[in-house]
């Protein structure tokens, strides 16, 4: 299949999924199943593994294999066969969970109807267990009950441990907190206890001295960066003259002859690059290739900021009536003279930020161009006003 058919197919697939933002998607492949939505509450019968992601998030049913479920509110009610990982601002857990459990969330509670088969490891600032756990189990939390049987060993990092009428560790304890909490007998034998002191005020202490540390680095490893900096755009340069002159010459060409397009294709490019984030992570199945798309901005903007620096110190070279055709050398010097001079305007307040971000709009301008072209073909030279083909000083 011709790419061009592939490219234009994706892109009416990708505005079509922004209409999809506010329903519920769900998805099947090898058997695991994916479902994302708003206010999600789905009853699934998956064999293998669930993901699950929305605003409100409720899952029922039954998963063979592994849930991976995250919302702001999340509740399972459902029978997980094997590993069960949940997050969000208040996660409810009431099925079962054939293996281990990973939860985290401002408030984590483990309702009496569940039963976790192995470990459980919670991260809350309140954590309730009234589910019985078949292995270990390790909290860390601000408060944390335990109302439930636990089989295995124990470990608590906690401000407040309080134990219910139905708590029993059938393994070790171990707890860290600021001082000694009372553990009655018929929880564990007080030989199977082990106190850790925690010290959190020394803890808060660390936390603003380090918020009080100088925030802006001095001025020696700022002079440091710079240069490391320029030599990588005059390295970036270098490989660029050396390896695409013809399509360097071009791009620069289509920023010089039309400014005010290559400026607003700039936007085009960016607003693509940022949009294809969150529309791709609605199809849930694709969500791995989100840091994808986050290194391919970083790359394109600076690729982009790179070749505008480029453009706009040749174009004033030429201008000031400079070699009409410099070499290499003198190419990389006009490089590094642009990079230097946008340095400088940083440290004036706004004109810096202006003039980087359209040097970024420029580059990225003429990089959409040469790609559109390779897509759907070039449409001609660009022409002035009087329709004749513009020529470079």
């Amino acid at each position: 299949m011709d790419f061009r058919h592939v490219a234009a197919t994706a892109a009416c697939l990708l505005l079509g999924a922004a209409q999809l933002a506010a329903e519920t998607v769900t998805t099947e492949n090898g058997g695991d199943v994916f479902t994302a939505g708003d206010s999600l509450i789905q009853t699934l019968e998956a064999d293998r593994d669930v993901f699950a992601a929305g605003r409100s998030t409720t899952f029922f049913g039954r998963a063979g294999g592994d849930l991976h479920i995250s919302g702001f509110d999340v509740k399972v009610d459902a029978d997980v066969g094997e590993d069960a990982y949940a997050a969000g601002a208040t996660v409810l857990m009431s099925g079962t969970v054939g293996k281990d459990l990973s939860a985290m969330g401002f408030t984590v509670r483990l309702e009496p109807g569940g039963r976790i088969a192995q470990n459980a490891r919670l991260l809350g600032a309140t954590v309730n267990v009234d589910a019985p756990i078949g292995g270990s189990l390790s909290v860390t939390g601000r408060d944390v009950y335990l109302n439930s049987v636990v089989a295995g060993d124990v470990s608590v990092l906690a401000k407040t441990l309080r134990f219910g009428p139905e708590a029993r560790i059938d393994g070790r304890l171990t707890y860290t907190s600021d001082s000694e909490i009372p553990i009655p007998e018929s929880v564990i034998s007080p030989d199977r206890v082990t106190f850790q002191e925690a010290d959190f005020e020394r803890v808060q202490d660390e936390w603003e001295r380090m918020r009080d540390m100088p925030a802006f680095p001095t001025f020696a490893s700022m002079l440091f960066g710079f240069l490391i900096s320029l030599l990588f755009f005059v390295v970036l340069g270098a490989i660029a003259l050396g390896f695409f002159p013809r399509k360097l010459e071009a791009m620069r060409l289509s920023i010089t002859n039309a400014f005010g397009q290559t400026v607003l294709l700039g936007v085009v490019g960016l607003s693509l690059l940022f949009g294809a984030i969150p529309v791709t992570a609605l199809t849930v199945v694709a969500i791995p290739l989100v840091p994808v798309l986050v290194l391919a901005i970083v790359v394109a903007w600076t690729l982009a900021y790179g070749l505008g620096a480029y453009a706009v110190a040749t174009r004033l070279w030429f201008g000031l009536g400079g070699d009409p055709d410099p070499g290499p050398g003198i190419r990389l010097l006009l490089l590094a003279a642009a990079i230097v001079a946008i340095a400088l305007l940083n440290f004036i307040p706004f004109v810096g930020w202006v003039a980087n971000y359209t040097l970024v709009l420029l580059g990225l301008g003429a990089i959409t161009r040469a790609l559109f072209n390779w897509i759907i073909g070039a449409v001609g030279p660009v022409v002035d006003i009087d329709m004749q083909p513009s020529k470079d000083s």
